[in-house]
């Protein structure tokens, strides 16, 4: 897949209400909410696109946002009405998510590939008929390493610890500098960048407890891990 293809649309993953915005799995919301502040947009809610969007100008040209509202297993119902109706082909789309398989402060970027039991991509994937959209993966970290009594879809619907937020928040931080090289199609770049963030130093100690008392959806909207 060439890598000078523009980017002009950012997902953000996550799920929707007020109790899931500091969870591990909203690593996608976070950042585009970060963005659109940067920038001066906001958000608004788009029926039509089952999220929430907005419009960002870029050196090279404006890029589009999306906050899918389905909660995470459905988000490719929001990716897919926003490429079909603005005519934007997978390879232009990034889609910003949680990654288990990093530890914090680790990021990874890549196009295509399996979805590693991430239900957002997996229904994107899906909605799309292809893999091949650029995927930026920001470490939460695996409870096996830090939690071993807690289930993943506790962990990912759990809120990190400061020292985990403060690693997240720097992967937030860096990839905020890299939207002009993602809108110019400069993904060459971005991967030059995003070398420091692919092996943090491992940790030893455990990270924080279950978090409780959380709202939880009905069934049909349960988020997914």
């Amino acid at each position: 897949m060439a890598q000078n293809t523009p980017i002009l649309l950012i997902v953000g993953l996550g799920n929707p209400g007020d109790s899931y915005r500091t969870t591990r799995h909203n690593v996608g919301f976070q950042f585009l909410d970060r963005l659109a502040a940067s920038c001066g947009a906001r958000f608004a809610a788009d029926a039509k696109f089952f999220g929430e969007t907005a419009r960002i100008s870029a050196k090279a040209g404006d890029v589009r946002l999306l906050k899918p509202t389905t909660f995470m297993n459905l988000s490719g119902s929001a990716v897919q009405a926003v490429a079909s109706y603005y005519k934007i082909k997978p390879e232009e789309i990034l889609v910003v998510h949680d990654e288990l398989d990093l530890q914090p402060g680790a990021m990874r970027l890549k196009i295509g590939g399996g979805n590693a039991g991430h239900n957002g991509l997996k229904d994107i994937t899906a909605k799309l008929s292809t893999p091949n959209f650029w995927r930026l993966r920001v470490g939460i970290g695996h409870p096996r390493q830090f939690c071993p009594q807690q289930a993943v879809y506790d962990w990912v619907l759990g809120t990190p610890s400061g020292e985990h937020q403060q690693k997240i928040d720097e992967c937030l931080a860096a990839a905020l500098k890299w939207i002009d090289a993602f809108a110019a199609g400069d993904l060459d770049r971005v991967h030059r960048a995003i070398l420091k963030f692919s092996n943090p130093k491992p940790e030893k100690k455990p990270d924080d407890k279950p978090r409780k008392g959380a709202d939880e959806p009905s069934s049909e909207q349960k988020p997914a891990s």
